[in-house]
């Protein structure tokens, strides 16, 4: 995955700052980000975290054969890893130019320039030799990575032990960290890495560059020194043509950020060694600060113990008894209580729903007399005349249709008709005949 690029108004900004002397992060031009150092639990374990950048750094030794060309040297071998975790412009196995230039740099850094004392690493010599390995992870990607990554090589190396041997004849025994101290690496000097980015063409000069910085920048100067002011390596890249002047000045400021840096260091390493040697707590863990969330505590309150029973049977003693608010229960049924004020309670009444089942069935039992059929037919014959006035009317939603249909008459009906009705039918009867005859 490519890293997004900046456009064009974000370029026009950043450059438009630099030119009147202003960065993004409100630091002057010779500005150096916070720098804070935190170890592990183990030694040769370290966190560097300069501004958001934050690199992981990790020593490990085992004993090797040593080179044919160097018999009695011991070796030192960089790692430098760049994972998608730091950035998203990192992709998974793939070594990237920008990881090839750092590696390259560390070891001209730190190796070439002898700052370890190589040949104290040797056992037997062509035989048996330490081999120490820096490996460095980079944790999270926001510029100058190459000035952190001195920062944790040589931090984790000063801070490393190593375990301690014996050599009887042509036996070699290596003890255990509980058996004899472990024995830390002779270190001659520290070398350190400044960085500095160039605008415009050599006119506008940054000291540790951020992430934005370092796109729109035209060049960068590495310069690499310890606090003696030695130079250990000088490297240019972007294809800028620098003055005399420029790289003198150069010198000097790296010269001032390095023994800064180097006091730095010292006293983080001093901080560390006295809480170790006291027994204290150490690691990643405890340099957290507490006003963050992950790390927030809660002080345990005392509580005392102690005589417990007596104290629980003072505040018994000293309690008021509770006021007599419940009323004496009141029994309705078997069974059943009401206490305090409230209605009658119905669920217990078994005689009264007795008494009714009684009655319905007494109803049941009745034989039906004459005048009850009679009420009977007299009600079917009302619902028959109720019918007759009303017409049904059936809808159908899918074809609008309306059906009107005429209840069909009974012979029950039939015979159920008033006197009125049969009057009326023998008069019209009547008139038909007469009509019939007069034709």
């Amino acid at each position: 995955m490519k890293e997004t690029p900046l456009s064009n108004c974000e370029k026009r900004f950043l450059l438009k700052a630099i030119e009147e002397r202003k960065r993004l992060d409100g630091r002057e031009c010779y500005d150096y980000r916070n720098l804070r150092i935190s170890f592990g639990s183990d030694y040769g374990c370290c966190i560097v975290e300069l501004g958001k950048t934050r690199i992981l750094g990790q020593v490990s030794c085992e004993l090797v054969t040593p080179k044919p060309n160097r018999a009695t040297e011991g070796i030192l071998f960089f790692n430098l890893e760049l994972s998608p975790m730091a950035s998203p412009a990192f992709e998974p196995g793939r070594q990237p130019e920008l990881l090839v230039k750092l590696n390259r740099l560390l070891e001209r850094c730190l190796r070439n320039s002898k700052c370890i004392d190589t040949e104290s690493l040797c056992v037997v010599a062509g035989e048996k030799v330490w081999q120490i390995r820096v490996d460095l992870h980079v944790l999270n990607h926001n510029g100058n990575l190459i000035d952190a990554a001195s920062i944790a090589a040589i931090v984790a190396l000063c801070h490393f032990r190593r375990p301690d041997v014996s050599v009887q004849g042509e036996e070699v025994t290596l003890y255990t960290p509980e058996e004899r101290d472990p024995v830390p690496l002779s270190i001659h000097h520290m070398p350190i890495c400044v960085s500095f980015a160039f605008f415009q063409q050599g006119t506008f000069l940054l000291v540790d560059p951020s992430e934005q910085e370092e796109r729109v920048m035209d060049g960068l100067l590495v310069i690499a020194m310890n606090k003696h002011r030695e130079i250990c390596t000088i490297q240019s890249s972007g294809g800028i043509m620098l003055l005399k002047d420029q790289v003198l000045r150069c010198s000097k400021i790296t010269g001032v950020k390095v023994a800064e840096i180097t006091a730095l260091i010292q006293k983080a390493l001093e901080n560390d060694q006295k809480v170790r040697k006291e027994g204290g707590k150490c690691g990643f863990a405890e340099s957290v600060p507490n006003q963050r969330i992950t790390a927030f505590k809660i002080e345990q309150a005392p509580v005392d113990t102690k005589d417990v029973q007596e104290q629980a049977e003072e505040i018994i003693a000293k309690a008021f008894p509770p006021s007599e608010v419940m009323a004496t229960p009141v029994l309705w049924t078997s069974g059943t209580a009401q206490i305090g004020e409230g209605l009658e309670n119905s669920w217990g009444d078994f005689e009264g729903s007795e008494r009714e089942e009684e009655e319905d069935e007494i109803a049941q039992d009745e034989p039906i007399t004459v005048e009850d059929q009679n009420l009977e037919t007299g009600d079917a014959s009302v619902r028959t005349r109720n019918q007759k006035d009303e017409t049904i009317v059936l809808s159908d939603s899918e074809e609008e249709d309306v059906v009107i249909l005429e209840p069909e008459v009974t012979n029950k009906n039939r015979t159920e008709t008033s006197p009125k009705q049969d009057t009326m039918s023998k008069k019209t009867g009547g008139k038909k005949k007469k009509k019939r005859a007069t034709k």
